[in-house]
């Protein structure tokens, strides 16, 4: 591990200056991923400044019927909180799905967001990784990529997000909410992430020095109707081969209205709005259901390791939403 230097923040625009005055530092809260790409030579930051001690561990409720949750929530009382066990099921599960215990009851909710890839060739430095090393080269298009991506790659990066709680956020229509150098802003969850394109190295639309506050959840009545799906090479402390994130609201046998996203199969929380579009106003039908998650699956790219992605994460999505229903799959 390289020599660094390190402050506690008394509150958060000090920890913001601090950081934009210094391009390589980062900010520390749970220390979950970070630590680990300490360890591994990973990361090298210049200085680590630790934000544990700021006053954003509250999950509230707004004025407008949403849910606020403080970014440094830590995921353990975020899955417990009853207000999200009721009104957001799905997001709970996905909580419970990911890491372990003990990792849960000190992961934060902001840093949960800015996990970095699990892609194995991003954490050996010992291989070209375009995300790690940018223009180094994808060592995993050649490679091991049965745990990679399927949709929204580039030639530059293959390299699946590896958060469950992000993708129920995505589903969710989450907000996050930022403090930067130029002052406070909002972005949909699902602007949050970018896509590698020719820049595998931005992983978000942040700006340097800008810190996660908290993170936003609108009222959203039928998503107590929800379900978060998570399949994984064990039962446990494992990350997604695919996952799906899915609210229905179905009245007279027809959707009336729907959230989808899938995990595990792109470089950030995919959200399924292709399947939405199929869903909405059409029958709650198996028949239905296979045509949405075929018509988001359309643009695929699989390699020979990952191709069993594309029947997966259909097969998934179907089931969950026929769970939703109450229904049976037909044989």
């Amino acid at each position: 591990m390289n020599p660094f230097r390190y402050e506690r923040a008394s509150d958060a625009p000090s920890a913001v200056a601090l950081l934009a005055q210094e391009p390589g530092g980062v900010f520390l809260a749970g220390g979950t991923n970070l630590v680990d790409h300490l360890r591994l030579g990973v990361r090298q930051p210049d200085l680590l400044i630790d934000i544990s001690h700021l006053p954003y561990d509250r999950i509230e409720l707004l004025p407008d019927g949403g849910v606020r949750i403080g970014a440094l929530v830590r995921n353990s009382d975020l899955a417990a909180d009853r207000t999200i066990r009721t009104r957001y099921p799905l997001l709970a599960q996905a909580l419970l799905a990911g890491a372990s215990g003990q990792l849960r009851n000190l992961a934060t909710t902001g840093g949960n967001l800015l996990q970095r890839t699990r892609c194995v060739y991003f954490q050996d430095i010992s291989k070209p990784c375009n995300k790690r090393i940018p223009g180094s080269g994808c060592s995993a298009r050649e490679g091991y990529h049965r745990e990679l991506a399927i949709l929204g790659t580039s030639p530059a990066c293959i390299a699946t997000h590896p958060s469950d709680m992000a993708v129920a956020l995505a589903a969710l229509d989450a907000k996050v909410r930022v403090l930067g150098p130029q002052g406070g802003r909002v972005i949909p969850l699902t602007d949050f992430y970018r896509l590698p394109g020719e820049e595998p190295q931005r992983d978000t639309v942040l700006e340097h020095g800008e810190l996660i506050t908290a993170v936003d959840l609108p009222e959203l009545s039928f998503a107590t109707r929800s379900h978060y799906r998570k399949v994984r090479d064990r039962a446990s402390y494992a990350f997604a081969l695919v996952s799906v994130a899915a609210a229905l609201e179905v009245e007279g046998g027809v959707v009336r209205d729907v959230r989808l996203a899938l995990g595990g199969v792109a470089p950030k929380p995919w959200r399924a709005v292709r399947a939405e579009a199929v869903l909405r106003g059409a029958p709650a039908s198996e028949e239905m259901f296979r045509r949405a998650a075929e018509a988001e699956l359309a643009d695929a790219q699989p390699l020979p390791g990952n191709a069993f992605k594309v029947p997966l994460a259909r097969n998934i999505l179907v089931r969950t939403l026929l769970d939703l229903t109450g229904e049976e799959v037909q044989p």
